[in-house]
């Protein structure tokens, strides 16, 4: 028997009120306190449950385009009891199933999943502005001061204003060859490091995020607090605030499902990411207020030679005058800092592990460095434009292990069409990049891990093909990207090219991964660097 819509919602209205109350009346009488308590609890979960029927009764045959499919869900939590640990593949397996646009609950927030490059085109470029807005967690709003930098801000005329301050002037072509220097130097220092732990075991993701954390205060802070802020434990400091950070990010808060308790966070996410955040923020209020102080003496002596800015002095150029705390500088450090360093490392750490899993990969790569570099010099920067084969690696490295799987998650700013379904205002948009780097419709033997591919086919980083966009693409393409693929190319091929490396005595190579807003090795990579160049000069 079919009913219509008034017939439906007629027969609800009369269970929820005759016979709610009919039972009521028949059982009150009957029932003890503790039972009472259990009985309305339970009816007014039953009542919800219609009330949620109902409410997704009336929001069909609106005339709109429905929204996309998806598994069902229970009401009020939503899909939430039916999330597993390794969310890529979940979800890359619901869209055998449900199509390559799905949706489903977490509590009242909607969440749409995209898992192809036509689909993932209409939001990244097609209605790229409709889309640029950030999907703004209580975890990343307390990380980044509500929201003032430029990864979680929203799209607005202030981020524009950043974005450009930070392409154009504080990572601009000319910015990022003048502190070559630096990466040199701190390059450098690491091969000296792992040399004086030749035969030693080493744990190649820290020895990369240390690096790179020294390239990066010197860059920030170039001309002030060199010395006081580049003690020994700082790279180990921030890599455990880093981590930790990560792992709040990990945690499932409810406050994210349902907004209206955010204010009671009630498993300390907000109050942990704070934490965190303070104590990168110590480091930043120092070096912030003492440039300010340098700069005021400074402004009293002649000065035949102004010094080259570095990044604390470009951004105080920049300072809006009305923000006497300097937040919004120390949001643009956090950015730096931690995405810098994260994505490096861990990048770092995956490619080592693919090459060190292939002898073949890992004589090409040593064949190429021998030929373009020699094994009397060590790897500068200008040999890595000639690097071919090792960039091939690390591009094939983060098309299977791209660091942030699902990109950072997007927000419309009104309700859209994305593949004929409606795509309400608000909800949080999922661009899983993981599945479509691995689709077979795009790859030929997805699971191979091929650096051959990216020979014969010069993909870049930028997000133009979208079958490949690691680092994103359109208004919301990782800002950082030119650093971040100098650093990649010149730690590995410096490791690569000055040492051989193997496992522990008994260890079998491992690339097991571990979902998080970045994806790491559920293992540490802990490897054996020896002597490769005969000339120990060299590494001294």
């Amino acid at each position: 028997m079919i009913y219509s819509k008034s017939k439906i919602n007629y027969r609800l209205k009369r269970y929820t009120m005759t016979e709610t109350e009919n039972l009521l009346s028949r059982l009150c009488g009957e029932c003890n306190n503790n039972e009472l308590y259990v009985l309305f609890v339970t009816i007014s979960i039953i009542i919800l449950a219609i009330l949620w029927f109902k409410f997704k009764l009336s929001n069909t045959s609106n005339g709109a385009p429905s929204l996309p499919p998806g598994p069902h869900s229970f009401p009020i939590v939503g899909y939430l009891p039916f999330l597993t640990p390794d969310l890529h593949r979940q979800f890359t397996n619901m869209a055998r199933t449900y199509g390559p646009i799905f949706k489903f609950n977490l509590g009242s927030k909607l969440h749409v999943v995209i898992n192809t490059r036509e689909l993932a085109k209409v939001v990244v470029r097609d209605q790229d502005e409709a889309f640029a807005n950030r999907d703004q967690t209580v975890a990343a709003l307390a990380l980044t001061y509500e929201g003032r930098d430029i990864v979680f801000s929203s799209m607005n005329d202030n981020w524009r204003k950043l974005r450009k301050i930070f392409v154009h002037e504080v990572l601009s072509n000319k910015n990022i060859e003048a502190s070559g220097s630096f990466r040199r130097d701190e390059v450098r220092k690491t091969v000296k490091s792992v040399f004086g732990q030749t035969d030693s075991a080493v744990n190649v993701r820290e020895i990369a995020f240390a690096t790179e954390t020294n390239v990066l205060i010197r860059m920030i802070c170039e001309n002030t607090l060199v010395e006081r802020v580049r003690y020994s434990n700082l790279g180990a400091e921030i890599d455990m605030v880093s981590s930790n950070i990560v792992k709040i990010f990990g945690r499932v808060n409810l406050s994210d499902f349902w907004p209206s308790l955010a204010c009671f966070d009630l498993q300390g996410v907000e109050r942990d990411m704070k934490m965190e955040r303070d104590k990168l923020d110590k480091l930043f209020t120092s070096i912030i207020e003492d440039r300010i102080e340098t700069n005021f003496k400074g402004s009293k002596d002649e000065v035949e030679h102004e010094p080259r800015k570095d990044f604390v002095q470009i951004l105080l150029d920049h300072r809006d005058e009305k923000d006497g705390t300097s937040t919004q500088i120390k949001a643009l450090l956090l950015d730096v800092m931690l995405a810098g360093t994260e994505t490096t490392a861990t990048t770092v750490e995956w490619a080592m592990s693919c090459i060190m899993h292939d002898p073949r990969v890992m004589k090409k790569v040593q064949e190429e460095l021998v030929e373009i570099v020699g094994l009397n010099n060590m790897v500068e920067e200008f040999h890595l434009p000639r690097l071919k084969y090792l960039d091939a690696t690390i591009k094939e490295t983060l098309r299977m292990y791209p660091v942030v799987p699902f990109l950072i998650p997007r927000s419309p700013n009104k309700a859209s069409t994305v593949g004929g379904y409606t795509i309400p205002k608000g909800c949080t948009i999922i661009l899983n990049v993981w599945s479509i780097h691995r689709d077979p419709r795009y790859w030929d033997k997805p699971a191979e891990f091929n650096p051959e591919r990216f020979l014969r086919d010069k993909w870049d980083y930028k997000g133009n093909n979208l079958v490949y966009f690691p680092f994103g693409s359109g208004r919301r393409v990782c800002a950082g990207l030119p650093l971040a693929e100098k650093m990649l190319m010149f730690i590995l091929a410096s490791l690569l090219h000055s040492f051989d490396w193997s496992l522990l005595k008994g260890e079998k190579h491992d690339l097991t991964d571990k979902f998080g807003i970045a994806l790491k090795k559920r293992d540490p990579l802990i490897a054996i660097p020896s002597q490769r160049l005969s000339n120990v000069n060299l590494y001294l």
